[in-house]
């Protein structure tokens, strides 16, 4: 029987690690070596984005840390912008023991839906370093109509 390597990052927990483990306990329930489950297109990680307004322009910044541009597909369809794409693992999981593993790997997919009106050739991508700038030129102009509640109550 072979000996058990220990765990040198036991007893070390932040908070985030905790809730993101909490989080997995709760969404799958325990099972061990539940890690080395293959993930589907529901259990995909989803990177995270920023959307903001830089003067009249709207902007949407996607964090895709270890992901090459090659691999980064931006499509824009009846007013749905999408950012997909995949982040592949370099190391060889056969080879190497994980004591944490917190970076998800995989198939992505991001969408939002752009105010009406938008023209396609007003969207403008970058990639910088693994951070992913989308500007939309006049994409901030579009303000909210406001509906009025009517009280039906009394």
């Amino acid at each position: 029987m072979g000996e058990k390597r220990r765990n040198p990052f036991q007893g070390f927990l932040d908070t985030m690690s905790e809730m993101s483990r909490a989080r997995e306990l709760g969404r799958y329930g325990y099972e061990p070596g539940h890690e080395d489950q293959q993930r589907t297109h529901a259990t995909a990680w989803v990177p995270t984005a920023d959307v903001f307004a830089r003067s009249e322009d709207l902007v949407v910044r996607v964090e895709l840390a270890g992901v090459s541009r090659e691999d980064v597909d931006i499509t824009f369809s009846s007013g749905v912008l999408t950012i997909s794409g995949e982040r592949r693992s370099e190391l060889n999981e056969e080879e190497v023991s994980f004591y944490v593993r917190e970076r998800f790997y995989g198939v992505f997919r991001r969408s939002m839906t752009l105010p009406p009106g938008i023209d396609e050739s007003k969207i403008d991508a970058e990639f910088d370093n693994g951070l992913v700038e989308i500007t939309v030129r006049g994409g901030a102009t579009a303000a909210p109509r406001r509906i009025e509640l009517k009280d039906k109550s009394g």
